[in-house]
């Protein structure tokens, strides 16, 4: 039986998410350029945060980025005109099976914070 994409694999790592928090808020990234491409240009836009742990988060954005691209992430602090820029890099995308039929959004990105 073919995989649709709803339908994701279940794993039993509740171990490594019981330290998340939910964070429900619009967050402002960048997206890094790549080394051997400096002139390329830099892409920036907001995405939704989900949760967040000590090692990365959960946001939703319209587009999807390349697994291992490096982001700027604007992380939310408790004070709302602040925020702390930390790079990401994005280790998983899920498309939501409703949305636009065109190939974009609605997506599940995770990014793990790089330290």
């Amino acid at each position: 039986m073919a995989q649709t994409e709803w339908e994701w694999p279940m794993t039993d790592s509740q171990k490594s998410h019981s330290e998340r928090a939910a964070l429900m808020r619009p967050i402002l990234y960048e997206m890094t350029t790549p080394v051997e491409d400096p002139a390329a240009s830099t892409h920036s836009g907001k995405a939704l945060s989900l949760n967040i742990s000590n090692g990365g988060m959960l946001v939703l954005m319209d587009q999807v980025p390349a697994i291992e691209q490096v982001m700027k992430v604007y992380v939310p602090t408790p004070i709302t005109a602040a925020g702390t820029p930390t790079l990401a890099e994005v280790r998983w995308t899920r498309k939501l099976p409703f949305g636009r039929n065109n190939g974009a959004g609605p997506y599940f990105v995770g990014l793990k914070f790089m330290f």
